[in-house]
């Protein structure tokens, strides 16, 4: 990957017989591109073998090396139904596709990170923000996909994207969580063309739904594969419970605006500054505090009023 954060994506074959499938695509750089075709030699096959990309959401770092795939072999690919409004972010021009997010931004009080956005400064990865294609097919919740005698169930999970999807194999006891579930990090809530209403409470809720299946192994798309489901989903509840906690008490504290708010908190496991992220990461943050600060109204723990276009919170 491009950038100096995650440093990978997993992608995964699935295989029986002379069906292969993938499981997301990756970024479409050079190097992943290499890597791609590499791992699919070693399974003693061509990309003329690949019958389909079955993309967990439209993130660049999942979809553009599939998409790429298909222009130049032919292979289709398929996305979460949820995904058909969130994925302008991929099929428009980058300020086009961040709208959303900087009207957010506005709601939560940042109008000066608001402007330094408009005027293009989120963009530190030329490859990023590429204008990218629509997907062949749309994957719907509970849709059972056949991959030889295999059967991988489609699983919405929305939360990431309004339109994340993961991919279930009960007979194997695998669960392929793309960036919904990951081993050492949380990922990011809303970054979405069309920012979602309620993305926490999306989140948690596609969550829970985990949880109540029987456990399976993890196969994330970013860290190492394995470990339980239950486990992490545990750990992921617990973190932003204790998330909306500090959130909490900001407001009570006195911060009473979104970007004030993510400004009292600490990011990353490395607990910086919002200060000290960069552009895109501040954006970022402000926006998961957004949903922090949405759940929290919802809860009655907090209250809200707007005022000049700005959201301004209050204990309850």
């Amino acid at each position: 990957m491009p950038q100096d954060g995650l440093r990978a994506v997993n992608v995964y074959a699935i295989s029986d017989g002379d069906e292969l499938v993938m499981i997301d695509g990756g970024w479409d750089v050079p190097a992943a591109r290499a890597a791609m075709l590499e791992g699919i030699e070693t399974l003693g096959a061509t990309p003329a073998d690949v019958s389909a990309y079955l993309v967990t959401h439209h993130h660049s770092d999942h979809f553009t090396l599939a998409t790429a795939m298909r222009r130049e072999f032919g292979i289709p690919v398929a996305l979460g139904e949820g995904e058909r409004d969130g994925s302008t972010i991929a099929t428009t021009p980058v300020i086009d596709g961040l709208f959303s997010q900087i009207k957010h931004l506005l709601l939560m009080g940042a109008p000066e990170l608001a402007t330094e956005i408009s005027a293009g400064g989120a963009d530190p990865y030329e490859d990023r923000f590429r204008v990218w294609e629509p997907p062949d097919s749309w994957l719907a919740d509970g849709q059972v996909i056949e991959v030889g005698r295999r059967r991988i169930t489609v699983i919405a999970t929305p939360g990431h994207t309004s339109g994340h999807v993961v991919f279930h194999e009960p007979a194997t006891g695998l669960l392929f969580t793309g960036d919904h579930v990951l081993p050492t990090i949380t990922p990011s809530l809303a970054f979405d063309g069309v920012r979602a209403e309620h993305p926490l409470r999306d989140f948690l809720g596609s969550l829970a739904l985990l949880r109540e299946l029987p456990d399976t192994v993890m196969m994330p798309a970013h860290g190492e594969p394995g470990g339980s489901v239950h486990t992490r989903v545990d750990e992921l509840l617990e973190h932003h419970r204790e998330r909306l906690d500090r959130t909490a008490e900001a407001v009570a504290d006195g911060a009473d605006t979104g970007a004030a708010v993510a400004g009292r908190l600490t990011w990353t496991r490395r607990h910086h500054r919002l200060d000290e992220l960069d552009l895109l990461n501040r954006m970022l943050a402000i926006s998961e505090t957004g949903a922090h600060l949405d759940v929290l109204v919802q809860q009655g723990r907090i209250s809200q009023d707007q005022h000049r276009g700005v959201l301004h919170f209050s204990p309850a």
